[in-house]
């Protein structure tokens, strides 16, 4: 695909046409290896051209942010598409009907954890997704909770204590939930956020011993994964530092 192609001022009567190039662009450099390589680690889709991620990012770099495209490229249905629409939406322009219509459509966790962090976390709707999709049934609507919340917790470096203490519950809660990619999402969700700074290290320690001693045995599995983490001396070092240089 020509970067003029890409570059070129984009009406709603363009948008087809470059989404058409574009499919056709990802058809040619997709391979069976790749297909593969991705299927290895849980990463599968019924339309899947098999492009690296790196060579996606790079793709969403040329075709610059645009959201009428990444809506086009969501509603193909295909995996690389769709990674590509989380790199080139606007998140002032993603609204509370969009999340949950892309959520319900996540089909495996790659593309769940890409849409989350690199786009749901920078819009206005994001804490009220953690709290509504926490409840959800569906395996990767239920991650997508907790992949936001640790999204959310590594990339919005403004919140309060408070929103992510008060996310804490919704943690423990879900924690007897034995699908591994949700169980996997509630360990990173809570790791993160132990490891923002000292005061939530606390709070997420304890969150975590709780679980550690549950007769459940996920819970268990995700309060022992945890507190790896969170009670190593290098958190315990970046930590301090943290704390350091706020109070200098």
């Amino acid at each position: 695909m020509a970067t003029s192609s890409i570059s070129s001022s984009r009406r709603p009567d363009r948008i087809e046409a470059e989404v058409a190039r574009t499919l056709a662009w990802l058809k040619r450099r997709g391979t069976k290896a790749n297909r593969e390589g991705m299927a290895r680690y849980a990463i599968r889709s019924e339309k899947m051209f098999g492009v690296s991620v790196g060579t996606l990012r790079q793709l969403g770099k040329r075709l610059g942010r645009n959201h009428e495209l990444a809506a086009a490229l969501w509603d193909t249905g295909w995996y690389e598409a769709r990674m590509l629409a989380s790199f080139v939406d606007e998140p002032a322009h993603v609204t509370p009907a969009q999340m949950d219509r892309w959520c319900k459509d996540f089909d495996n966790w790659a593309i769940c954890d890409t849409v989350c962090f690199h786009l749901f976390d920078r819009t206005p709707h994001a804490w009220v997704k953690v709290q509504k999709w926490s409840r959800g049934r569906a395996e990767f609507v239920k991650r997508a909770a907790f992949a936001l919340l640790a999204s959310l917790a590594l990339h919005d470096k403004n919140a309060a204590d408070q929103r992510f203490i008060r996310c804490l519950p919704l943690i423990e809660r879900e924690a007897t939930d034995g699908r591994n990619f949700v169980k996997k999402s509630l360990s990173w969700a809570l790791r993160t956020i132990g490891g923002r700074r000292t005061t939530l290290n606390a709070r997420a320690t304890a969150v975590a011993r709780r679980l550690a001693g549950s007769p459940d045995k996920t819970a268990r599995w995700v309060g022992r994964d945890v507190l790896r983490q969170l009670a190593s001396p290098a958190v315990a070092r970046r930590l301090a530092s943290r704390t350091r240089r706020a109070t200098s």
